[in-house]
């Protein structure tokens, strides 16, 4: 009887080790799986774009896609209208903010969370050979350190050229910033892709 009762007990006291011992396995596994969806998470690349007439948005979509990353438009809390944007009349809205230093056009949100991503990719479209206004407002608006930063631009003649260096002031020193291009209107998907590879943004 006594055999018995011992055979019990050490089996009982095996079956305890057992079950305590995978449930530690499984808190290992879960967090080991919340440890590789908090990397996932952080090595994402977002696509912010500003676009007026679409040219910068469909850039910006062709970049998202090829780079599998997320897109964020930068919207200005008063819309750009066509007269707005008549670089034939130097009192127009688009020009008048560009030949202002200080100008900072409104946003119309600030729902970027820059904080989950690694890279940001900033397009927008080049005006007076310098980028929108609100590209500087957008940069004021959030911390990108420790992020890497890169500007795309589209253009119907101006190169990027110097524009992203008043953005990299705004950024700050603990940002890497990566070379970017222009696409002029001719450009294909294709370009957008060869352009993306072979440089490490993650």
């Amino acid at each position: 009887m006594r055999k018995i009762f011992l055979f019990l007990l050490s089996a009982l006291m095996i079956f305890t080790l057992t079950a305590c011992g995978n449930e530690g396995g499984g808190d290992t596994e879960k967090k080991s799986a919340e440890t590789q969806q908090t990397t996932a998470e952080k090595s994402k690349i977002l696509v912010a774009y500003f676009s007026c007439t679409g040219s910068t948005k469909t850039l910006a979509e062709n970049a998202a896609e090829v780079l599998n990353a997320d897109l964020y438009e930068i919207k200005p809390k008063v819309p750009y209208t066509a007269e707005d944007l008549n670089w034939n009349d130097e009192t127009t809205r688009a020009t008048s903010e560009q030949r202002t230093e200080n100008a900072r056009p409104e946003l119309a949100d600030k729902d970027a969370n820059i904080g989950q991503y690694e890279t940001i990719i900033v397009a927008y479209p080049i005006w007076w050979h310098i980028a929108p206004k609100i590209i500087e407002t957008f940069m004021e608006s959030y911390d990108f350190s420790g992020k890497k930063v890169m500007a795309i631009a589209t253009s119907g003649g101006s190169d990027i050229g110097a524009s992203a260096d008043g953005l990299k002031q705004i950024a700050g020193q603990n940002v890497t910033w990566l070379e970017g291009k222009c696409f002029f209107k001719n450009y294909a998907k294709e370009d957008v892709k060869n352009f993306f590879d072979g440089i490490e943004l993650k």
